[in-house]
C-alpha cells in the first residue's frame, strides 16, 4: 500500500466481543468508520476482524543462554508479528529492544524491564540478581526503565531445600511494590509454587505470572484483590520433560512440579470461575518458541474458559488491561483479519488471512 492509500477492511469487524460492525476504514494509519471522502485508492480486505492480538508474557531479546543479538530479536518480533501478535508485554529481558519502537513493521512492545531475582536463584544471564536488602532500589530502577511494569521472580527452586520456596522475605516485597506504585509502575512475579503467592498478593502485586500454585484457599484472595494471572499453559507443559531432568538430584521439587502440572487446568478454570482476570501469554522467548499465541488461546479453551472469554484475553480484554487502543475511532489500525469466527472456533486463530499494522498490510 502506498502511504496515500486507504484501506477498507468489511464484512464482519469485531470491535469487542459483542460489537460487531460491518466495516472500518484505514486512513493515515488509524481506524475509522466513516467512509473517507474521495478516497480513489482503495485496497479491501474481507473477513473477521480482531485487534492485533496480545501475548502478555513475551521476552523479545531473550535466548536459552541471556541475552541475543539484534538480528535474532527481529526474527523473534517477526514471527510473533505473523501469528497475529501486535502488541507484547515483555515480561523480563536483559537485552536493551527499545530499537523496536522506531520500527513501524514490529509489534508494539511494553516492558517489565530486567527480571529482579534472589541471588543464584533463577536462570543464569537472565536477571539482576540481588538480595533483599537492595531490591526496592532495584524495582525502582527497572520501574523507570520500563513501560509501567516491573517483573520479580517470586519463587524458585532452594537447593538446600530441594524444593520450590519464595525468595523474598514478606517485609522486602510491601516496600518494593509500594516504591514501584508510587513511581506509577505495576508489578508482576514468576510464581509457580503456592508458598509465596499469599504475601505477594497481600503485599498489593498486580499480576501473577504462571499461577500453576492457585489453590482454592488462596483464589478468593485473588478475586478480592483483583489480582490479574496469565497462566501461560504452554510453558506449562514443558513441566514433565523438567520435572524427569530433576528426579536424581532433587525429586522432591520434580514431584512438585508433575502435580503442579497435572491440575493446570483445574488451578486456571477455577480461577476464571471465580472471577480473577485471566490472560493469554506465552512465555516465549529463553526455551520457549515465539508465535504461540493461538496454541495459547487454545489451551484456555481447554482449560474450560468459554471461547469469547479465551479470545477477549488476547484482544479486547488485553488491550484494556495493558491500557492500549483495541478497534475504537482513530486508533492506530493494528488488526488481524481471519477467515471464520474466532468467538465460534477459536483454531481459526492459527491462521491469520492477512494482518496489519500500524495502518499497512504486513503479511
Amino acid at each position: 500500500m502506498s502511504d496515500g492509500a486507504v484501506l477498507h477492511v468489511k464484512g464482519r469487524v469485531l470491535a469487542g466481543p459483542d460489537d460487531v460492525r460491518d466495516e472500518l476504514w484505514v486512513v493515515g494509519g488509524r481506524i475509522s468508520y466513516d467512509r473517507p471522502a474521495g478516497a480513489r485508492d482503495i485496497r479491501t480486505v474481507e473477513g473477521w476482524t480482531l485487534p492485533g492480538l496480545v501475548d502478555a508474557h513475551c521476552h523479545v531479546g531473550l535466548g536459552a543462554d541471556g541475552p541475543v543479538d539484534a538480528d535474532t530479536a527481529e526474527k523473534q518480533a517477526l514471527t510473533d508479528r505473523e501469528a497475529g501478535a501486535l502488541l507484547l508485554r515483555d515480561a523480563g529481558s536483559p537485552s536493551d529492544t527499545r530499537w523496536v519502537d522506531d520500527r513501524e513493521d514490529l509489534p508494539k512492545i511494553i516492558r517489565a524491564g530486567r527480571h529482579i531475582a534472589r541471588t543464584r536463584r533463577y536462570i543464569r544471564n537472565y536477571a539482576w540478581e540481588i538480595e533483599p536488602d537492595d531490591l526496592v532500589a532495584y524495582v525502582a530502577q527497572e520501574a523507570r526503565r520500563g513501560d509501567g511494569w516491573v517483573k520479580l521472580v517470586g519463587d524458585w527452586i532452594d537447593r538446600d531445600l530441594g524444593d520450590l520456596s519464595p525468595c523474598w522475605p514478606r517485609e522486602a516485597v510491601e516496600a518494593a511494590i509500594a516504591e514501584a506504585h508510587r513511581l506509577g509502575a505495576r508489578v508482576t512475579a514468576h510464581c509457580f509454587a503456592e508458598s509465596s503467592l499469599r504475601d505477594l498478593v497481600e503485599a498489593g502485586i498486580d499480576c501473577i505470572e504462571h499461577a500453576t500454585g492457585l489453590t482454592d484457599d488462596l483464589i478468593p484472595l485473588f478475586a478480592e484483590r483483583g489480582v490479574a494471572i496469565v497462566p501461560t499453559l504452554v510453558n506449562i507443559a514443558t513441566f514433565p520433560q523438567l520435572a524427569a531432568g530433576g528426579d536424581t538430584r532433587y525429586p522432591r521439587w520434580s514431584a512438585h512440579m508433575r502435580r503442579l502440572h497435572e491440575r493446570r487446568y483445574d488451578t486456571v478454570r477455577g480461577a476464571y470461575d471465580a472471577g480473577i482476570p485471566v490472560y493469554v501469554g506465552t512465555d516465549a522467548g529463553g526455551s520457549l518458541a515465539h508465535g504461540l499465541v493461538a496454541a495459547e488461546v487454545a489451551e484456555l479453551v481447554t482449560a474450560g474458559i468459554p471461547a469469547v472469554d479465551a479470545v477477549s484475553a488476547t484482544s479486547w480484554g488485553a488491550r484494556a488491561w495493558l491500557g492500549r487502543p483495541g478497534l475504537q475511532e482513530g486508533a492506530p489500525a493494528d488488526l488481524v483479519v481471519y477467515d471464520g469466527d474466532p468467538r465460534a472456533d477459536v483454531r481459526v486463530l492459527a491462521a491469520p488471512r492477512r494482518v496489519v499494522l500500524n495502518g499497512r498490510i504486513v503479511q
